[in-house]
C-alpha cells in the first residue's frame, strides 16, 4: 500500500513549490533559495515516513489477527483502511 516517491520526484516537487513560492509577491526569502528547497525535501520525507509507519502499523494489526486474512481480499482491504483512517485520527491527519 506504501505509495514511496522517488528522490527524482521529491526534488521535482520542491522545485515546483519554489517556483510557486518566488512568484508570490507576498514571499520573501530570509534564506537562499535552495536552503529553502532543501527544507521542502526534507519536510517531504518526514510526511513520507510518517504515512510509511502508519502503513505498517495497519499491516501489522492486520497479520495480527488470529483468523489469517488474505492480502488483497476484500475484507483486508477494509481492514487496511480502517486502521490506516485509526491511525490517521491519532495524528490529527485527514485521511481522503
Amino acid at each position: 500500500m506504501s505509495n514511496r516517491l522517488s528522490r527524482e520526484k521529491i526534488n521535482y516537487l520542491s522545485r515546483q513549490v519554489l517556483a510557486v513560492l518566488e512568484k508570490d509577491d507576498q514571499v520573501d526569502f530570509l534564506d537562499d533559495p535552495n536552503e529553502v528547497r532543501l527544507i521542502i525535501v526534507k519536510s517531504v520525507e518526514e510526511e513520507m515516513r510518517l504515512y510509511e509507519a502508519i502503513d505498517k502499523k495497519a499491516i501489522d494489526k492486520i497479520q495480527s489477527q488470529k483468523k489469517p486474512i488474505e492480502e488483497g481480499s476484500r475484507e483486508w482491504e477494509i481492514l487496511y483502511r480502517k486502521y490506516y483512517n485509526d491511525e490517521l485520527a491519532k495524528l490529527g491527519k485527514l485521511s481522503d
